[in-house]
């Protein structure tokens, strides 16, 4: 039984990238289908597909590589975690990295990008950070 189901997608992404594998196979939530969304729109991965395999759900996520066969993932970090959440208001999201890295908050408008978040001027909890 996993309990952090974030966490745990996390770690297997950051394990198949720096195993220069092409697939990996995650749990399916809804939370991990919104955040993955995110991390397509930014090109951090090719693409996701949901499995169902006898009732049992899984996603398959392609992962993405440069032209040098290096992963176009360099960290991804977990930052609200179930013992210590993490709220970040509008003005914290600005940026991240120098704008090469990405947050994905948990809004009231959704599980959306910083620089969404703060177009739309919200904040919210500050699920994961990518570059």
């Amino acid at each position: 039984m996993v309990n952090d189901i974030i966490a745990d997608s996390l770690t297997r992404i950051r394990n198949a990238s720096m195993r220069r594998l092409e697939y990996t196979t995650l749990y399916y939530a809804k939370i991990i289908v919104s955040i993955l969304e995110v991390f397509k729109a930014k090109g951090f991965i090719k693409d996701y597909k949901v499995n169902d395999k006898d009732g049992k759900q899984s996603i398959s996520v392609q992962l993405a590589y440069d032209e040098a066969g290096y992963s176009v993932i360099s960290e991804v970090k977990r930052i609200s975690k179930p013992g210590r959440r993490v709220y970040k208001s509008r003005n914290e999201l600005k940026r991240f990295k120098n704008g090469y890295g990405t947050i994905v908050v948990s809004t009231s408008k959704g599980v959306i990008a910083n620089e969404d978040a703060y177009k739309a001027n919200v904040g919210g909890e500050a699920l994961c950070s990518i570059w």
